[in-house]
């Protein structure tokens, strides 16, 4: 590549006559030198030149011209070169009037850690420097989480941490739940857990056939030497593989596919890609390219594929919605950034068809939920992102609460947000038990314990970020309960009120670091962090209410000597509740068939001496 000079104030007859004639890269700069505009251009100079002949324009285009007064050139050698120096400029410097994807920084992985006799398996996220195997990258957490469970489920292989490892004297809670098979404490020999970790090695690359069809064999011979207890085990695995297997809707016979339906209405577009890997589904995700204005499909997607491969691996076959611009042209690009030959189809036939279906699909209710809530709930997830400098957007929040009377009927709750809002049918309460009257540590640790521990065994989705209704020390147990579950890759924050207890006066604090922060009042993160904790008080107070109703309508007639279970539910379907009974006369609860009038009386002074 070879840089050529600026061209200085935009006189634009003379800016053309500097510029080459060779493929390259166009930047255009405002007054300030602040990038609005990277392109690239077989010709450079026929290329700039049309954005100055007469004709109309579109308002964006024109708005932009009218901003430039300098344009500045790098030369390449071809125009794939060119297209790939674009993307490169795009991605770093996100100019104003490009058409920009929205990516995350850091996208997960199952790690396998390589130094110790007994591995680890875990959810990793960042820069890969430890030394082990990666596997993905998976096209969001849900996947890696997914994947993570059936290994616990079918290998039993460890993950937790080393320091957790080697200060077991007994087995943990994974162990119990038969996720584990209790390495640090002997309970299985070296050997025997380097084949469980082979296998899910084999698992992860996508030989699940292969691994079935071993397991028949072990159980086989596992039956045959009447060893019924390994036969039985042998059994549950292939079962589990077979599932996921069933699962895998989409999936290739062999090689790397990606498949990317875009979708578009207006200002607004989704870009659908499923990542398949070794045959095998890694799951799919939806992209809101940044739009400088309404552009076609054809653009959409070559602009999206061109960023996008900057920083995922390129497979050996790309699936497309749309024949995208300059098609030979990208071809080649990612065929020379991959080093072999890349196949990209835009009209495929029989299954693949019925993949880009489902991926049209998918876009399609992708770009309704972003119509629906444009300004609203994914533009704040977007902030919380920026805001607390996370790595990765944040698909799923979960908060906790809790609420009780002076230590009466403690209740939690946990509420779900996700980005097309709340997701009320996964809400939960959880009755605390066993805990001390006002222990709020307490009943934190014990919520957060029973909700996981059933995440844990593959009952629904982890979340992203866990949101807790309190300062350093609800935080503190909350990051000890899910260290204890050994559940990794979830941020914890903390939401503290202030000293005067006001809404905007909110401290986040950070379980990872320890450290607090403030937002602005105005901030969009913290308004989706305050909507998001009001609920989780909202329905705490709700769960809380009932069971203190529940409790004192029980407790309450318990103690009157002479009404027993029988007695009580007649009562309370005569009068239709407690509120009814205290509404009553002695008279009138002596009509209910079994009460006395010295038992009505009874009842009677019970309920008003309450």
């Amino acid at each position: 590549m070879e840089p050529t000079g600026t061209m200085g104030a935009l006189d634009h007859n003379l800016t053309l006559q500097g510029l080459p004639v060779n493929p390259g890269v166009y930047r255009m700069l405002d007054a300030q030198g602040r990038l609005l505009y990277v392109g690239k251009a077989r010709n450079l100079k026929k290329r700039v030149a049309t954005y100055f002949n007469k004709g109309k324009k579109s308002p964006r285009l024109t708005k932009m011209i009218s901003q430039t007064t300098d344009i500045e050139t790098t030369v390449t050698n071809t125009e794939a070169e060119a297209l790939l120096l674009e993307n490169n400029l795009i991605k770093r410097y996100h100019p104003r009037y490009n058409i920009l994807l929205r990516d995350d920084k850091s996208y997960p992985y199952i790690f396998i850690s390589s130094k110790h006799k007994f591995p680890q398996i875990t959810f990793y996220r960042g820069a890969r420097k430890q030394k082990g195997s990666y596997f993905g990258p998976y096209a969001n957490a849900g996947a890696a989480r997914d994947a993570l469970s059936l290994l616990q489920k079918v290998f039993k292989v460890r993950q937790c941490d080393d320091y957790f490892f080697s200060h077991r004297s007994r087995p943990c809670l994974q162990y119990q739940i038969a996720r584990c098979s209790a390495p640090c404490v002997g309970f299985i020999d070296e050997a025997s857990y380097r084949n469980e970790i082979k296998s899910a090695i084999e698992f992860l690359e996508g030989n699940s056939d292969a691994l079935i069809k071993q397991y028949i064999q072990d159980m086989d011979q596992a039956a045959a030497d009447l060893d019924y207890e390994k036969a039985a085990r042998c059994r549950d695995k292939i079962e589990l593989l077979r599932k996921v297997s069933e699962q895998q809707y989409v999936s290739a016979q062999t090689g790397d596919v990606d498949i990317a339906a875009v979708k578009s209405e207006g200002e607004i577009a989704c870009v659908q890609v499923f990542n398949i890997r070794a045959g095998m589904n890694l799951g799919n995700k939806s992209y809101f390219p940044k739009m400088p204005g309404v552009s076609s499909n054809e653009k959409i997607i070559a602009a999206f594929l061109g960023q996008y491969y900057l920083t995922h691996g390129i497979p050996e076959e790309i699936i497309l919605s749309h024949r995208p611009d300059e098609f030979r042209l990208l071809q080649e690009m990612l065929a020379n950034q991959a080093g072999r030959k890349v196949s990209i189809v835009c009209a495929p036939r029989g299954k693949r068809a019925r993949w880009l279906d489902i991926a049209r699909n998918n876009a399609a209710l992708a770009v309704q939920g972003k119509l629906v809530s444009k300004a609203g709930l994914v533009q704040r997830f977007e902030a919380v992102q920026d805001e607390l400098g996370l790595e990765y957007l944040p698909q799923r929040i979960e908060c906790f609460d809790i609420s009780h009377t002076k230590g009466e009927a403690p209740v939690a709750s946990c509420v779900v947000f996700e980005q097309g809002g709340p997701l009320k049918t996964e809400y939960r309460y959880f009755n605390i038990e066993g805990v001390t009257p006002g222990d709020d540590y307490g009943a934190m640790h014990q919520a957060l314990t029973r909700r996981y521990m059933k995440l844990k065994k593959g009952e629904g989705k982890l979340p992203d970020i866990l949101l807790i209704d309190g300062g350093k020390g609800q935080v503190s147990k909350a990051k000890e309960a899910l260290v204890e579950l050994q559940v990794e890759g979830v941020c914890i924050i903390g939401v503290a009120k202030g000293v005067q207890r006001k809404s905007g006066d909110e401290t986040l604090v950070f379980a990872d670091t320890g450290q607090s922060s403030r937002l602005a009042q105005h901030s969009l993160a913290l308004r989706l962090i305050q909507q998001i904790r009001d609920e989780a008080h909202r329905f705490a107070i709700t769960g809380h209410r009932k069971r203190r109703a529940k409790a004192r309508i029980v407790s309450t007639l318990e103690n009157v000597e002479g009404v027993g279970p029988k007695r009580r539910q007649n009562l309370l379907k005569h009068f239709g509740g407690m509120r009814g009974i205290s509404r009553a006369g002695i008279e009138e609860i002596a009509k209910v068939p079994g009460v006395s009038e010295r038992l009505a009386r009874a009842i009677y002074q019970e309920v008003h001496d309450q």
